[in-house]
């Protein structure tokens, strides 16, 4: 696989991944703790954030090659993740406003790509 491919291929896995990260500290939010120290050092904390440097490091490594205007458009792919997950995991319901964004979102993107 070509350096074109590979590194936003890399990028995209990094937003992906953040934005999982951004469901674990969700998660672990709604939860009800005894003392501030285990909310914030329980295991789910600690993952979500590990996770988040993992992706920040795809990040890092993918703008070696990648242009730093396209790795903003590849970043804002996580609103699209992001709704598409909440909908998923925790059965929020995509409104018209969502749908219209998400439209304008993947507009941009193609707009930009071409």
């Amino acid at each position: 696989m070509n350096q074109t491919l590979l590194y936003p291929l890399i990028m995209s896995v990094g937003v992906l991944i953040s934005s999982v990260s951004q469901f674990m500290l969700k998660k672990a939010a709604q939860k009800e703790y005894s003392s501030v120290l285990k909310e914030y050092f329980n295991p789910l904390v600690i993952g979500a954030y590990f996770i988040l440097f993992l992706a920040s490091l795809c990040s890092v490594f993918a703008y070696r090659v990648v242009q730093l205007s396209l790795g903003a458009v590849i970043e804002s792919t996580s609103y699209i993740y992001v709704t598409v997950l909440s909908a998923v995991l925790y059965k929020e319901r995509i409104t018209v406003k969502k749908i219209i964004a998400l439209i304008l979102i993947v507009s941009g993107i193609i707009v930009f790509s071409m």
